[in-house]
Order: C-alpha cells, then sequence, then structure tokens
C-alpha cells in the first residue's frame, strides 16, 4: 500500500451494545476532522444518554502529524480510553472518534473486566462502521496575472489536479490539491509559465 493513502470511517457506524454483569456499555464510532467535532458528538450523546455512568472515548487525527486523546471519564486509570483508542489503532484508522458509554449494573468488574468490556464494545462500534481508503493530498496556492490563465486551466486539466478554491482580483489566485505521491510533479508543470508563482499550503495535516 502506497504511503498517501489512510483509512477513515465513511459515515458513522450503527449503535452496539454490550452487556456484562449487569452493566451496559453502548458503542459509537464517529469521522470526525477536529476537536470541535468530537466534542459536538460527544455533548449529543451525553444528552441521549443522560443518565448514564460514564462517557469513556479515545480519537485520533491528522495523517501525517497525528494528535490523539483517550479519556477513562472516572473509570480507574487507563481501563477505558486506551483500549478504546487501541483498537482505533487495530483497525489502523484515523480522523475518527470511538465512545462507549457504560450504565453501571451494580456489580464492579474490576479493571481486568472493564478493559476487556471496553476493549469489545469498541471493536464491535468500528465493525459496525464503513471504513473508507482516502490519499492524503497536498495543497498548493498559484498566483499569476490573467493573461497566464489559460495556460494555468490548461496545466490543472492535463494533469488532473483538484481545484479547490479560486478569487479572480486584480490578479488571480487559485488553490489545488494533489495527492502526495504526485506532488514533486507539480512546480515543474508550472515552471514553463515562469510569471506563475507556485507555494505549497500549511494543511497541518
Amino acid at each position: 500500500m502506497k504511503d498517501d493513502i489512510y483509512k477513515t470511517l465513511e459515515a458513522p457506524g450503527e449503535e452496539v451494545l454490550f452487556k456484562d454483569k449487569g452493566s451496559k456499555f453502548y458503542g459509537y464510532a464517529f469521522p470526525v476532522s477536529s476537536e470541535d467535532e468530537v466534542g459536538a458528538f460527544l455533548e449529543d450523546l451525553k444528552g441521549k444518554h443522560h443518565s448514564a455512568r460514564h462517557w469513556c472515548y479515545a480519537w485520533q487525527l491528522g495523517t501525517e502529524r497525528i494528535r490523539y486523546r483517550a479519556n477513562d471519564d472516572g473509570e480507574p486509570s487507563n481501563s477505558a480510553g486506551m483500549p478504546i483508542y487501541g483498537q482505533i489503532q487495530s483497525f489502523e484508522l484515523t480522523n475518527t472518534l470511538v465512545v462507549v458509554v457504560r450504565y453501571f449494573g451494580g456489580t464492579k468488574l474490576g479493571v481486568g473486566g472493564l478493559i476487556q468490556a471496553y476493549k469489545t464494545t469498541a471493536q464491535w462500534a468500528l465493525e459496525a462502521s464503513p471504513v473508507v481508503e482516502r490519499t492524503i493530498d497536498l495543497h498548493f496556492i498559484l498566483e499569476f496575472e490573467y493573461k497566464d490563465m489559460s495556460h494555468v486551466m490548461r496545466v490543472i486539466k492535463e494533469k488532473n489536479y483538484n481545484l479547490i478554491h479560486q478569487e479572480m482580483g486584480m490578479s488571480c489566485k487559485i488553490e489545488i490539491s494533489v495527492r502526495k505521491s504526485e506532488a514533486g510533479d507539480v512546480v515543474p508543470a508550472f515552471e514553463p509559465y515562469y510569471e506563475v508563482n507556485v507555494s505549497a499550503k500549511d494543511d497541518g495535516i
């Protein structure tokens, strides 16, 4: 597999339910692109399961620069968040949030039981979610005068670059995205038109 492909969720998965000694563990998996989205999904679930005892979760964001968080939400340290995060890693996913909501059933499960419960629920949640492969794309900004518009658009079409955004003012500015493995060809493609300025955009991926 090329190093410019990553796996994520295509859409939120189905709700799953794991039971152990009276406790109920509801599992959910979501595709996310920011911590704000993580917060929004957590708030929705806290509203839906307002009488639950714990809302434990883990997420991972990014493709080149990875960020993640695992939260035990009051369960014993590393008994919930990390087992959930371990399943995100096991499925080789990113830009993914998994939440496990626990209703306490009156019988303590012990740390080992909790680890198994949260791990299994997270696994089931991801198994019930549609996974998709996507390419890691890099973005470039093209700045040029109107007289070079036809040249620029021809290169974009011939190379099959994705046109993301364009601004037409006194001069022209276009943002394109290119698959990472093909990004090295972008600057040379526009070199014949020396007045076209090409710069890489920092996307924080």
